[in-house]
């Protein structure tokens, strides 16, 4: 039993450098302002419908994740990468901040993203705080 015990707790011990190196962490708009200053870049996972609708934050990168039926967008890792690698920091927008906690979680627990921000409230908190945006 003792065996068991210890051999639990290593293993333990070396998942933490893991668990601690995956970064998937929810941001407010305080937060994202912050890290656009320090060059992190932006991308809004919307539809081109929402785009034009309410406009975007300047300088974020517009990569559709999902379409109008919620299917995932064949070129959107693709174009991800274009942007953000593995290993580099991103922050990620959508209208309410739900389809950015799930593509976030993908990117960090499947595709060996680590450090990766996903905008709380989404774009809905940024205009109701009348935070600028580019038409």
């Amino acid at each position: 039993m003792m065996r068991f015990l210890l051999a639990a707790l290593f293993a333990m011990m070396l998942s933490l450098p893991a668990l601690a190196e995956s970064a998937l962490t929810n941001v407010d708009n305080t937060a994202l302002q912050a890290l656009m200053g320090r060059g992190v870049p932006v991308v809004d996972i919307r539809t081109p419908g929402e785009w034009s609708q309410t406009g975007t934050i300047a300088g974020s990168h517009r990569i559709m994740a999902f379409d109008e039926r919620g299917k995932l967008a064949p070129d959107f890792l693709e174009k991800l990468a274009s942007v953000a690698k593995p290993g580099d920091e991103v922050a990620l927008i959508c209208r309410s901040g739900n389809r950015t906690a799930v593509i976030s979680k993908a990117l960090t627990d499947q595709l060996g993203y680590r450090h990766v921000y996903n905008v709380e409230k989404g774009m809905n908190r940024w205009l109701g705080e009348g935070r600028p945006v580019e038409k």
